[in-house]
């Protein structure tokens, strides 16, 4: 039954979301593939339409794709799954982190954890960059640029270096030019 399904991977999901809601980006392009729910182009465009709604990203994702999947009842599950170890585990152990915060060893966990956490973000971001800067092809080395893609990326960058635009003018900005021009 797609419900059981898409809250046992939602489950996996949120036990292992260290990092917030990018962190999880991994493991749903690996939905993709497993389950055929969505595309990994589809994936992008959750990130997109997920950034750019109020709330957290990780709980927008879990919506939205619970929704593709198995319509209202699938976002409410797939939500509810991807939450339900963070509310269990930080009722066990936010106590126990007053009584440990100036542990040492507590600190080298979390010191260790953030290279984690940048790497999962960093493939996330591998895999956005692919999808929506690259052809698709079979071999990575055999994919095309697409050139229009890159230099709009580029450009939004510096504007957001330079001008500190907040995120969601440009978030605007690029849906007017992405309703103008397809990249």
């Amino acid at each position: 039954m797609i419900y059981w399904t898409l809250f046992w991977e939602f489950l996996k999901i949120g036990m292992v979301a260290i990092g917030g809601g990018l962190a999880t980006l991994p493991f749903l392009y690996d939905l993709t593939v497993k389950t055929n729910w969505f595309t990994a182009a589809m994936l992008v465009d959750m990130i997109a339409i997920s950034e750019s709604t109020p709330g957290p990203i990780g709980i927008n994702m879990a919506t939205y794709a619970g929704f593709t999947a198995g319509s209202f009842a699938g976002g409410v599950i797939a939500s509810l799954a991807l939450i339900m170890p963070g509310v269990i585990l930080m009722m066990f152990i936010g106590n126990a982190m007053q009584k440990f915060k100036n542990s040492p060893l507590l600190l080298k966990v979390f010191y260790g954890i953030r290279p984690a956490v940048a790497a999962l973000i960093a493939y996330a971001a591998w895999e956005i960059i692919k999808v929506t800067m690259l052809s698709q092809s079979e071999q990575f080395w055999q994919a095309e640029l697409k050139y229009p893609a890159i230099g709009f990326f580029l450009f939004l960058l510096f504007i957001l270096k330079r001008f500190k635009i907040h995120p969601v003018a440009i978030i605007a900005m690029a849906a007017i030019v992405g309703s103008i021009v397809q990249f």
